[in-house]
């Protein structure tokens, strides 16, 4: 921990985020420190992490982390565990910047944390937003707080908007590549392995991660993401497959315009750019090769084979609590594939039935819209056993 250095805590730091981040803040030359990391189940990675970059703070958030043999931690690393643990790093003083790489709706109390302590929060977590967004986007007002996304899609989109102004911005388009079943037919579908679906053509990813990108869920609650990260209609949100994943998201402007943000599928460059703003850095993500051809595919995506993104077209719409709703059932759909108790065809039809008959309100609070998501775990369950 320096006096110069921007401070980063990273929570989540053994996923692929919070390794991509930590091989960003290795090439910062001094400029990012990381002084405190977390992790839930990879407790001998977090270790090996602490060893090599002796942080503050390490965080253990598993109930197991007690049983750990801790013997190797550095000197000048305190350990802290469960979710009070992670609460107080996130809120230390010392935190400049809180890197939200949690996986799922469990990274919105770390990330609601930095945002009342008036943090800088780069957000992986798409989940915060998909599941409280106008409540997340309001309390960042309140607290004089910067959310700077991390996704690829919405950090392009955060770059092009600096085209224009905010009310010359017509649309935004989110890329996907179509995942690994993009020319598969709706009957091929159902026969659909785990493994097939973990085998992503582009991206290396967390299972959960690559699941959504199969069934394109994580463009549906990337649509919802955008929604409020960018205060934008509904309408004005558009997708196009893009199967290169090159361009990773464009802004059309008012006059026709449009700006797109290019770069290889590197998830370090959308990492350091949220880490290192407003600067650009030199930085270890791979570059384009312009010596090389390459060509550029478009073409719009299949609604009634991938209906997920339809899932979140209608729940940026309605707002309220139909982001918690859908995140909740996919968030356990996702894990029955996994665990052989759902057909991959099976994960979006789950999820309508869970967002069509949950108890909808437009303007829930925060409490609220967590009950909505544990509720909707529940009846994913009963949906599968009906």
């Amino acid at each position: 921990m320096t006096d110069t250095a921007k401070n980063i805590a990273i929570l989540g730091s053994t996923g692929s985020i919070g390794r991509s981040a930590l091989e960003v803040i290795a090439a910062s030359e001094g400029r990012l420190c990381a002084v405190a990391l977390t992790a839930h189940g990879n407790l001998t990675l977090l270790e090996k992490q602490a060893r090599e970059l002796k942080p503050r703070w390490i965080v253990a958030t598993d109930a197991v982390a007690a049983g750990h043999d801790w013997s190797g931690l550095p000197k000048e690393t305190q350990l802290l565990t469960g979710l009070d643990g992670l609460l107080q790093v996130v809120r230390d003083p010392q935190v400049d910047t809180v890197l939200s790489a949690i996986v799922g709706s469990a990274g919105l109390q770390g990330a609601w944390a930095a945002l009342e302590s008036g943090k800088t929060l780069a957000l992986a977590n798409k989940e915060s937003l998909v599941v409280a967004g106008p409540l997340v986007m309001r309390l960042a007002s309140e607290k004089g707080a910067r959310i700077l996304p991390v996704d690829s899609e919405h950090s392009a989109i955060f770059q092009a908007m600096q085209a224009g102004r905010r009310e010359e911005v017509r649309r935004v388009v989110l890329t996907a590549s179509g995942g690994p079943f993009r020319t598969l037919t709706a009957a091929q579908l159902c026969q659909v392995s785990v493994a097939e679906a973990l085998a992503h053509p582009t991206w290396k990813m967390g299972q959960k991660v690559t699941i959504d990108s199969a069934t394109l869920m994580n463009k549906a609650l990337e649509i919802i993401e955008a929604r409020w990260l960018f205060g934008l209609d509904s309408r004005q949100i558009g997708v196009a497959i893009h199967p290169q994943s090159i361009v990773h998201s464009m802004v059309e402007y008012i006059d026709g315009s449009v700006i797109a943000q290019l770069s290889p599928p590197d998830m370090r460059l959308p990492i350091q750019y949220a880490l290192c703003w407003p600067e650009r850095r030199p930085g270890v993500a791979a570059k384009l090769d312009w010596s090389q051809a390459m060509q550029l595919q478009f073409e719009p995506p299949d609604f009634e084979r991938f209906g997920a993104l339809q899932l979140g077209l209608e729940a940026a719409a309605a707002g309220g609590t139909a982001g918690a709703a859908l995140n909740g059932a996919n968030e356990a759909a996702v894990a029955a594939f996994l665990a052989g108790r759902l057909g991959f065809h099976e994960i979006v039809p789950a999820c309508r039935s869970i967002i069509e008959n949950h108890n909808f309100d437009p303007n829930p609070t925060l409490p609220q819209v967590l009950e909505v998501d544990r509720w909707a775990r529940e009846e994913v369950s009963r949906w599968i056993c009906a």
